[in-house]
């Protein structure tokens, strides 16, 4: 073939790199790649432990543990799931930990209904910003179990496989709560003069 003589392929590098590139990078000591993957998931996370705790400040604090726990014991992560899920599941676990050693209970109302994502359309901001104060409000009147799954699914777009993971129950059981999360939140949507329910 003409042209291809002394032509070497060439590898494609992939960035940013994936989670589990990132990891792998981690269980090494590369302290850069722990920084992308804080970078990447901290504020999800945040959100996430903020709705089980309520408080801002303590959230924060168990975001700063999650991603010590991570650069300290990275062979933990054994690729059965997203890096993502695993760091879910830890901050979970340390959420409710503390929780019970200070005595404190899930918000229903202020706190973690004060974390929205911003709408990209500007023109439906005023519609949108109504509607989720409304749905927050829904949300805040669903038990702590029936919101954490409406949460994870919604907010942090998992799948049922992956709630499951994190919340340490089967996925029937996730798809149970699920169908009665949402049964419940259509009945209080009908209460507040709408009638759909499509995401939080």
């Amino acid at each position: 073939m003409h042209g291809t003589r002394g032509f070497k392929p060439v590898l494609s590098i992939i960035w940013p790199p994936p989670d589990q590139t990132l990891i792998e990078s981690v269980a090494g000591g590369d302290k850069q790649a722990l920084e992308q993957l804080f970078t990447r998931h901290s504020a999800r996370i945040y959100r996430f432990v903020l709705r089980i705790t309520g408080n801002a400040a303590l959230s924060e604090d168990i975001v700063s543990e999650v991603f010590l726990e991570v650069w300290r014991r990275p062979g933990r992560f054994e690729g059965k799931a997203q890096v993502s899920t695993w760091m879910f599941a830890i901050a979970r676990n340390k959420a409710l930990q503390a929780l019970r050693s200070r005595w404190q209970k899930p918000s229903d109302e202020d706190g973690a209904a004060e974390v929205v994502d911003s709408a990209d359309d500007p023109e439906a901001a005023v519609h949108e910003k109504s509607r989720s104060i409304v749905l927050r409000k829904c949300l805040s009147r669903l038990s702590p179990i029936q919101r954490e799954i409406v949460d994870l699914v919604y907010y942090h777009e998992k799948s049922v496989a992956e709630v499951a993971q994190i919340v340490g129950i089967p996925a029937g059981t996730v798809k149970t709560r699920m169908f009665r999360a949402r049964s419940r939140i259509a009945e209080l949507l009908a209460e507040a003069g709408l009638d759909e329910f499509q995401d939080c």
